[in-house]
């Protein structure tokens, strides 16, 4: 059984000849076959998967294959395949295939990584849910009737549901972390930067990163290694050394300042969530050594606020590409509820932008928000959090205020606004249902991040409340 591997015993069984390629995606095929129907994670699979993947088994026995050979990797709508659909889950771009592979989707290739399939998504990225996309809600694998979070919601199922080895995400406010936590897997954020936005359709150009979405951690990192780097495709891309990260976590986190913030426990609705962060945090802390501290982060409380003025202006920029001419249908014409709002909401600020208002105290508030972060990584090394402030809401709960939903991004989005990287391992279930924790570390800290992620998956409890 492919699932029956960690990523590592996986990759070591296919060097080895124990498993092939083409048997590892054979399996998942079939397994998304068998489960898709209910979970609808998948929108779209590969014909010519199998076919790959026999290719890939060819170099391997040669010895020529790459550090991905023979894993099956799920990849979210709204990043370019060659010849798949980019439909960003959107009548809009319905049959629209791409004509070129995204920068990560190139090296995840030239890794030899075998793309199975395109995930399903909240439309156009916009969501916190899973259930605004054109082609119906994703279900929660790991809490069946719920809601498995966004945007990169079929992605994190579609790891939960044991359909691919690794997925691609993309995450502008908590689109990998959200669903990473209320699907229980693993799921990373790059800094900003870190990660060539090359091919993603994105939905705000100042946050947007592509990361992975493993069962482990080793995965999430092995992914991390294999797409992070400079890229003359994207200029907003840091030219830095893109560590050996599989090798860092090797190391044992020991002897760090861990952050925890007042603040984020006073946002928590759910104060069972915010416990049983702070006793892995404790445990964590005491197996390593650790020293837990408490750290201020004025204005995170500002951070919804701050985030969702830039969220609109952007978007709607963004979308004046999709006017129905070149490719695709109007926009405005054939998306949803959630992305009209967004639209419509980024146009009305934009036209206030002629008096000063809104956006540029959104981005004043931005900044002040990354001059915290800046000042509390002086103090200590990484910050832990809860992911969201809830658990999921039932599949088809009605939440006609959009704040609501937004509230379930109160913990990522500061993130995104700091340009650092953060990522979510789970931490244990409340009422059956994963709970994740997030941590966060300083821009290009990843080596720093990965490590102490990979500490708690093996050492903390899975506890439940």
């Amino acid at each position: 059984m492919a699932a029956a591997y960690s990523t590592q015993q996986k990759l070591e069984q296919l060097r080895k000849g124990k498993l092939t390629a083409a048997e590892n995606v054979k399996e998942f095929l079939d397994v998304i076959k068998r489960k898709n129907r209910q979970v609808n994670a998948i929108l779209h699979v590969n014909g010519n998967a199998v076919a790959e993947a026999e290719a890939v088994d060819k170099k391997i026995r040669i010895g020529k294959a790459g550090k991905l050979a023979g894993l099956a990797i799920v990849v979210k709508s709204n990043i370019s395949v060659i010849g798949l659909p980019v439909s960003c889950a959107s009548k809009t771009l319905e049959n629209y295939y791409g004509t070129f592979d995204a920068d990560a989707v190139a090296k995840i290739k030239a890794e030899d990584g075998i793309i199975i399939g395109m995930a399903n998504m909240d439309e156009f990225a916009c969501g916190s849910s899973g259930e605004s996309s054109a082609f119906g809600p994703t279900d929660n694998p790991a809490a069946p009737g719920r809601i498995p979070g966004g945007t990169s919601s079929g992605s994190a199922a579609a790891v939960a549901a044991g359909m691919c080895d690794i997925a691609l995400g993309s995450d502008t406010g908590g689109s990998i972390r959200n669903p990473a936590s209320h699907c229980g897997v693993v799921g990373v954020k790059p800094s900003y930067g870190r990660v060539s936005r090359y091919g993603l359709v994105d939905m705000t150009m100042s946050f947007d990163q592509i990361g992975p979405l493993s069962n482990d951690v080793h995965g999430a990192t092995l992914m991390m290694e294999t797409i992070a780097g400079k890229s003359g495709n994207d200029a907003a891309t840091i030219e830095k050394k893109v560590p050996a990260y599989t090798s860092i976590l090797q190391k044992s986190a020991k002897g760090l300042r861990i952050g925890m913030c007042p603040e984020f426990e006073a946002m928590c609705t759910d104060k069972r969530i915010y416990k049983l962060i702070e006793d892995v945090a404790g445990k964590f802390a005491a197996t390593t050594k650790s020293a837990i501290k408490k750290i201020k982060l004025p204005h995170v409380d500002l951070a919804i606020q701050a985030y969702y003025p830039i969220v609109y202006v952007e978007f709607f920029s963004g979308t004046r590409k999709f006017d129905g001419r070149k490719y695709g249908k109007k926009i405005e014409e054939s998306c949803g509820e959630e992305v009209l709002r967004r639209i419509l909401g980024g146009m009305e600020i934009s036209r206030a932008e002629y008096h000063g208002t809104y956006y540029r105290k959104a981005l004043k508030a931005k900044k002040l928000i990354s001059e915290g972060f800046e000042k509390a990584f002086k103090d200590v090394d990484i910050i832990i959090s809860p992911t969201t402030p809830m658990l999921p809401h039932k599949l088809g709960t009605k939440i006609t205020d959009p704040r609501i939903m937004y509230a379930y991004d109160a913990y990522t989005i500061p993130a995104n606004l700091a340009g650092i990287c953060a990522g979510v391992v789970n931490a244990g279930k409340i009422e059956g249902i994963p709970v994740g924790l997030q941590v966060m570390a300083p821009a290009f800290k990843e080596e720093l991040m990965l490590p102490v992620m990979a500490e708690i998956e093996k050492h903390s409890e899975k506890q439940s409340l």
